[in-house]
Formats: structure tokens, sequence, C-alpha cells
């Protein structure tokens, strides 16, 4: 008899397909070797400020104008595809439409979105973060947010709301006048919280629950109390404690951003990182659903985004599938290697990951 059951939920891999376009097989590649590790949630950062690939049949010019041409787009024939694909395999598909920051390309195909941005006085004509002062702001998102929830059916959707900067919105006099209106004074956080908590309340009202970025909540915005708060800041274990002891659920990102490359083993960083670490109450483990692999896209596209993944990913699959007195780096460095020679046999070009060495079947795809 085997036994064998998964330490956390959540088990994800992030994969970033507004940096670089991915075509679906890379996508599909990706699919593939997540179950063959055990991972069962494909976070989907589809948009952001470089193009905007995502094909809406309700605002069709956000990919015609924000995607970098148009055999760059996913239609949602190209989405039900993934979905499909990946339910076949027991993965979920968490869509993420990041905002307010991260959204350049969204202003080429919605001009009126972003914030117009002030120097001496006048428009500079650049543009900031999404325009949070505006009525159309918020119908725009509803009816967005009305399409993707029936695209995407899974019943997360990822809000983003990370690494908006307050620049452009300090310059902007209209904004800095509705914040005097609404007692924010000059507390721009609390204009940040103000658009994402009306943002939460619209994903809310397609019955979506959601997944944000830490900094909605170390910025004080108002969230309830099932948000699932996603930890990319280090030191990632004083950054979960933090957000587990506000009594939220948490998933991990910090340690492992895969296109972090490093010379040398970076697996081991990876094998090592824990999300219990210096979390000793079970009240607060009990809110740690697992943690991800992120793949961001600035340096990968078709041609490397497999082999810079796997297996170093791998270790991150071990670390949320196994227990936490699994930690015999011996015994991982042998099953890696012998794992990559399999992924090799089986058709996929995954890199070396332990220096000098070979495969049996010696097949290069």
């Amino acid at each position: 008899m085997i036994m064998d059951y998964p330490r956390f939920p959540y088990r994800g891999f992030l994969l970033d397909t507004s940096r670089h376009f991915l075509p679906l097989g890379y996508i599909t590649k990706t699919l593939d070797l997540m179950a063959m590790n055990k991972m069962n949630v494909f976070h989907w950062h589809i948009v952001d400020d470089p193009s905007f690939p995502y094909e809406s049949v309700r605002f069709p010019k956000l990919s015609k104008k924000g995607a970098y041409d148009e055999n760059h787009v996913y239609t949602q024939k190209d989405i039900a595809t993934v979905i499909n694909y990946a339910k076949a395999r027991g993965i979920r598909v968490v869509a993420e439409f990041d905002t307010p920051g991260h959204t350049k390309s969204w202003g080429k195909g919605m001009p009126h979105l972003l914030t117009p941005c002030y120097k001496e006085g006048r428009p500079d004509k650049s543009f900031g973060p999404v325009n949070p002062i505006l009525n159309s702001t918020y119908l725009f998102l509803s009816d967005l947010f009305a399409e993707v929830a029936k695209v995407f059916p899974d019943q997360y959707i990822h809000l983003g709301g990370d690494e908006v900067s307050f620049d452009c919105w300090k310059s902007n006099p209209h904004v800095v006048q509705f914040m005097k209106r609404a007692g924010m004074g000059e507390d721009f956080a609390k204009l940040e919280g103000y658009y994402m908590s009306r943002v939460m309340d619209i994903a809310r009202g397609y019955n979506k629950s959601y997944i944000i970025w830490q900094e909605v909540v170390d910025n004080g915005a108002r969230v309830a109390p099932d948000t699932v708060v996603n930890v990319w800041k280090n030191p990632y274990p004083e950054e979960m404690n933090s957000i587990t002891k506000k009594g939220f659920h948490a998933i991990l990102s910090a340690c492992w951003y895969l296109n972090v490359i490093s010379y040398g083993e970076d697996w081991h960083q990876y094998y090592f990182c824990d999300p219990f670490t210096s979390i000793e109450e079970k009240k607060q483990q009990d809110l740690i659903l697992g943690g991800e692999a992120c793949m961001w896209g600035e340096w990968v596209d078709g041609t490397n985004v497999i082999s810079r993944s796997w297996p170093r990913a791998s270790a991150v699959a071990e670390r949320l599938w196994s227990s936490m007195e699994a930690k015999d780096l011996q015994s991982a460095i042998e099953r890696i290697e012998n794992f990559r020679c399999l992924l090799m046999k089986r058709g996929y070009s995954v890199e070396p990951v332990n220096g000098p060495g070979y495969c049996p079947c010696d097949i290069y795809v």
C-alpha cells in the first residue's frame, strides 16, 4: 500500500505571459510538468505593463492596442483549451489581472483609464496607475470582471495590488483634491486601499473569492476575512508571520522566484525554504495554504522557459508536497538528477542542476 498525500493544498506555479508572450504549446508543457510534480494551481499572470494578450470580447481594444501584435493574444477559445487541459491533470487555473499598477498596456486600449501625470501644474503626457477617483474606472472594471468571471471559472481570481507607485497620483491636482475631500489627507496608501476595496467588492459581486499581493494588507486596505494574501517580500518568515497573525490565509512566493538565476545549485535554497519557518502557533500554521514557484517573464520566452523552470521548480514542488521533516539534501540531489533524466527521456528540454554529469538516455530535444 502506498501512503502519500500533500502537506499543503495550494501548490502553484506562476507563469508571466505579458513580458514575453508564450504560445499555447509552452503553457501546456508547463501544465504537463506541473502534473508530474504534483502541483495543482496554475497562476496565470496573463497581463502586465508590457502587453495585454487577453482578448476581451467586451473590450476588444484592450488587446488590439495593448498586445504586442495581433498574433500575440489568447482568445477565449485558447483560454478554454488551457483550462480544460489543466483540469484533466488535476490543476486549477487562477488568472491574475493586476491593478492599479502594472497597467501601462491597459491604457493603450482604454486611454481614460490611467491617471494623467502632471509636471509644473500641467499634464506631461505620461500616465501612472489606474485612475482611482473616476466612477468610469469602476464601471469599466465591473464590466471587464463580469466577463473574466465567466471565462475563468475557478472560485478565485488574483487581483494583484503590488508595487503601486504614488508619484503620478501625488502630481495630479484632481487626485489630491479628491483625497482632501475624502479625508485621506496626504496618505496615498489610503487611496490605494480605497481603490482595492472597491475592486474587491466588484469581484465579490461576481461570486469570486480573491487573492491579493501582500502590499494591499500592508497598506491597511479593508479586506474580507477570507482573503488569501500572496507573500512575495523578504524576509519571508516575518512577512508570513505578520499576515497570519492578522488572521488571513497566506501563500508563499518570496523565496521561490525561479527567474532569479544564480550560478550553481540554487535549487538548494528552494528546497530548504519552508512556509512554516519561524511560525510555531498551530492557529497560524493552519492559515498557510501553501506556495508557488514564480517564473516572471523578463528573460524567458518559448526558447528557454521550460529549461529555466525545470527541474528547479521540482524542489519547490517537493517542499509543498512532502512532510516538513523531508530535508535529506543528498537524497534530493540523487532524486532530482534521476528525475531530470526521466524528463529528458519523456521529451522535455530541462537544464542540468547538479553540475557535471550525464543522463544514460543521452537524449537532447
